[in-house]
């Protein structure tokens, strides 16, 4: 390997998003087309054409409604002898968001005590405010009657509004301003708080003033709304039937409107996504992980001087840096974010902000982890605000939390008074009951541990190894969704004690419960390919690229990859900006490993990505995507 290697960019495999083979469909998003012009009217009808157009969610009580967030719980009573069961459509017009729902409902009402209500109970995330995370802006729209309203269960009483575009005070009605941030009808099939007869539900016709939460789904790439919305359900509370009363609640993603719990609702708009467009995009995961199939595995000692490592894709992790925070990709810049809290009874000034780097791959069942710490001041406190260290938030394959959301675990390691790594949280028992992780870290030259900061360090570097199938994956990686979330956790300490601090800073998910974890894919298609070497060959029978060849080079190149079968094979070649420079057909290739030579034409020097297209030779159906990067020099 020369010392002038080129690595992988970081964010290579998470921002230039391309397509690979058998991905598992994401559940936490959902397109709202554009009506086209066609005018919506707020009637509770749903009777415009374009409702019939519109992307669909149902929510139903006792299921999965969409990994990882998503759950239900039984709030009352007995367990529903009419269960929730909710269809939620979503269309814009302009900047306005509307959302349709049809509720069945054999008992529709409220009451005064809380969870004894119909109604939805949404957040959703304020882009108007520079706060990272971004804070939800709760949207509660029930009929939940509390003190000092009065005959909450007055039949034929409408939902109300409740949280951020309306009045604290219930009793004061809602202003012009409010109103047009923020409005809905409902017509009830039946009659509320009245079990005289059968209800059949109700239609609920809403819109969201976009501008006002500081989104913008007209501009050219559009934008991406953070939702969510719990499903209240009481009934047989008009009178009370104690044989049938129940109260429950079901939601997706999240089940809170004022704070935001395991994940949320990525809701998709742009303008060319209309009624009219045909079937919606796909859209991809935020991450792609590859895989090492031509490197051994890293030996566990904390160093990274393998030469996987070298290759690996990673990110950065800095305390301060909002810049840095708003190229993570999806929702990632509005979810990361920072803490400092109260060390010895306040906050020093952060004098070296935490900095790190991440790196990332897996290998079979195994997902490894890499940590490039820089720390001027390595100590060890056993105090949890002034570590120095990582968690990692991992989210167990099928296993349920107590709301029957995925559970996630916490993966917790610390910098120990010796230099070496300290497991925390649930990795001792991952690691040593399970024998599904490996942990080492090793201190960087003229770094030792102390709480004086006399003299400056250079930092340390970590490896973790986890056994996937120990978090529940089948062997083979499942379908390969991994959600994710990493804290890099800098403490300092100096005399005197009171300039001493600690601070957290996060990647996506801060903890386990928390929302906002990167929704990965464990890529078997995206092989770890280094620009200078090219590491051995894939397995038989494996679909998979082998790299190109010199690389970087003047004229011409070679790139070779491997196909499990005969396929149809295009090239395509990418600048950083995303745009298609070249476009070629390879034509179909027979089983086993091929070559093909590129000529950069009229390419400019640079480091450019690329992708083959395997399809199917007989029906063209997309079998496989193969990505690799080139470097063109003088």
């Amino acid at each position: 390997m020369r010392s002038g290697t080129i690595t992988i960019l970081a964010f290579a495999a998470l921002a230039f998003a391309l397509p690979a083979a058998a991905q598992p469909p994401r559940l936490d998003v959902i397109w709202a087309r554009s009506t086209a012009g066609q005018p919506i009217t707020l009637d509770g009808v749903l009777n415009e054409a374009a409702w019939a157009a519109a992307e669909s969610k149902v929510i139903q009580w006792g299921v999965d409604n969409g990994i990882p967030g998503s759950g239900y719980k039984p709030e009352g009573g007995k367990l529903p002898v009419d269960p929730s069961f909710a269809t939620l459509k979503f269309l814009v017009d302009g900047n306005t968001l509307y959302l349709g729902a049809e509720v069945s409902d054999a008992s529709v009402g409220g009451s005064a005590d809380f969870n004894k209500f119909d109604g939805f109970l949404m957040m959703i995330m304020d882009h108007v405010s520079l706060d990272r995370p971004t804070p939800p802006l709760e949207h509660f729209y029930s009929w939940w009657y509390p003190p000092p309203l009065t005959n909450p269960t007055a039949p034929g009483l409408l939902p109300r509004f409740q949280g951020k575009w309306a009045p604290t005070d219930p009793t004061v009605p809602r202003d012009s301003a409010q109103i047009a941030n923020w409005n809905a009808v409902t017509v009830v099939h039946g009659q509320s708080n009245d079990d005289s007869g059968t209800d059949t539900g109700y239609t609920v016709e809403m819109k969201f003033n976009l501008t006002a939460d500081g989104y913008d789904v007209t501009q050219p790439g559009g934008d991406v709304v953070e939702w969510n919305l719990s499903l209240y359900d009481c009934d047989w509370l008009w009178p009370l039937d104690v044989a049938k009363f129940s109260a429950n609640r079901t939601w997706w993603q999240n089940p809170w409107g004022n704070t935001s719990w395991y994940s949320e609702v990525k809701i998709h708009a742009r303008p060319d996504v209309t009624i009219n467009s045909g079937p919606v995009p796909s859209i991809g995961p935020d991450l792609r992980i590859p895989v090492a199939a031509g490197f051994l595995p890293p030996a566990i000692d904390g160093a990274l001087t393998e030469p996987v490592w070298s290759f690996a894709p990673s990110f950065d992790i800095r305390y301060g840096d909002q810049a840095l925070r708003n190229s993570y990709p999806g929702v990632g810049r509005y979810r990361s974010g920072q803490f400092q809290p109260d060390v010895n009874g306040g906050q020093a000034a952060i004098l070296d902000p935490g900095d790190a780097t991440v790196k990332y791959f897996f290998k079979e069942d195994t997902l490894y982890l890499g940590f490039d710490v820089r720390d001027q001041v390595v100590q060890y406190v056993s105090t949890f605000d002034r570590w120095d260290g990582f968690i990692v938030t991992l989210t167990e394959y099928s296993k349920r939390g107590p709301d029957k959301q995925l559970l996630t675990q916490r993966l917790s390691f610390q910098v120990d008074q010796n230099g070496q790594a300290k497991a925390q949280d649930y990795l001792p028992f991952l690691r040593d009951t399970l024998l599904g992780a490996k942990l080492a870290l090793a201190l960087k030259p003229n770094t030792t541990v102390d709480t004086t900061g006399a003299t400056a360090d250079e930092g340390y570097t970590a490896e973790l190894a986890v056994d996937l199938t120990k978090l529940g994956y089948p062997h083979g990686r499942g379908d390969g969704r991994l959600f994710l979330g990493i804290t890099l956790l800098d403490g300092d300490s100096f005399t005197p004690f009171t300039d001493s601090y600690g601070s957290r800073t996060w990647w996506f998910r801060q903890y386990e419960g928390e929302n906002g974890p990167v929704w990965a894919y464990l890529d078997p298609s995206l092989g770890v390919v280094g620009v200078d070497d090219q590491p051995a060959g894939p397995r038989a029978g494996v679909t998979a690229l082998r790299g190109n060849f010199p690389n970087p080079f003047q004229a011409n190149t070679t790139i070779r990859f491997a196909l499990n079968q005969p396929g149809a094979v295009t090239l395509e070649v990418f600048d950083l900006q995303g745009r298609l420079v070249v476009s070629r057909s390879l034509g179909v290739r027979t089983a086993g490993d091929q070559h093909a030579l590129f000529n950069r034409g009229d390419m400019g020097t640079g480091l450019y990505l690329y992708r083959l297209r395997v399809a199917d030779p007989a029906t063209g159906t997309a079998r496989s995507t193969l990505s690799g990067k080139m470097m063109v020099v003088r």
